[in-house]
């Protein structure tokens, strides 16, 4: 991706006021922005261009929603989605962060938070970026002791050929792990990664939900060689990539 390229966003609001406004200050901040007002119109934008971020409304016309988009999205797409609404319902901004937004903003917001939070989730996915490119198949995938990590369908198939099921926060958490093999990762960055802070999410959250995970990619769970325990710091993901 080329740096014109990395500095594209998408707005997709059906409000033209927020649109223009939106166009504007981020433009006059380096960025170059289209601005949609509808689900097809995003589609069709993102099957011909890379952005490097989605500013998505919660509410389209004609009864879009943009969960429902979010969701769509979420299947073919790991691009970043910061979500926009004139509600402040604690459950949609649930809902939405576990579909897999990467922020949730009310409005009315200030254009400078909205460009710090923006930066704040551009920082985070540089971060979350694979090192080493070999370690991504053509196919979008990562491979590692016969499992396979399929990033745009978002599925994982174990050794044997099965999928095994896994929620948005399981399958968020082992594409951190797996981007980050043999990285020492402490509570706080697991949080930060996933977006799990977003949520209000605790230590023992993190725990929890990596118990679950080992339960499910571990010869033995109770003798982990995948994910394994850093006393006093976090988890390293040792699996062997292939």
């Amino acid at each position: 991706m080329t740096d014109k390229e990395a500095d594209r966003l998408l707005v997709v609001d059906d409000d033209p006021r927020i649109a223009q406004m939106l166009i504007r200050y981020f433009e006059d901040n380096g960025f170059k922005v289209t601005a949609v007002g509808n689900g097809a119109a995003m589609r069709n934008e993102l099957s011909r261009n890379r952005f490097s971020a989605v500013f998505l409304d919660l509410v389209l016309p004609k009864g879009e929603s943009g969960l429902e988009l979010l969701r769509e999205l979420r299947n073919t797409s790991d691009v970043p989605v910061l979500m926009l609404t004139g509600q402040d319902d604690v459950t949609d901004k649930v809902v939405g962060l576990e579909v897999g937004a990467d922020d949730y903003i009310a409005k009315p917001f200030h254009l400078r938070e909205l460009l710090a939070r923006l930066r704040t989730v551009l920082r985070r996915r540089t971060a979350n970026e694979p090192t080493g490119r070999r370690e991504l198949d053509g196919n979008g995938s990562f491979s590692f002791d016969g499992w396979r990590l399929d990033l745009s369908r978002r599925r994982l198939t174990s050794p044997s050929g099965s999928d095994v099921s896994l929620t948005t926060g399981e399958f968020d958490m082992l594409v951190v792990f797996v981007k980050n093999h043999g990285r020492v990762l402490s509570r706080d960055t697991l949080m930060e990664l996933t977006r799990s802070r977003s949520l209000e999410a605790f230590d023992r959250a993190i725990d929890a939900q990596i118990v679950r995970l080992r339960k499910k990619i571990e010869p033995d769970p109770k003798d982990p060689t995948l994910i394994q325990s850093v006393r006093g710091v976090g988890y390293v993901f040792t699996g062997r990539l292939d």
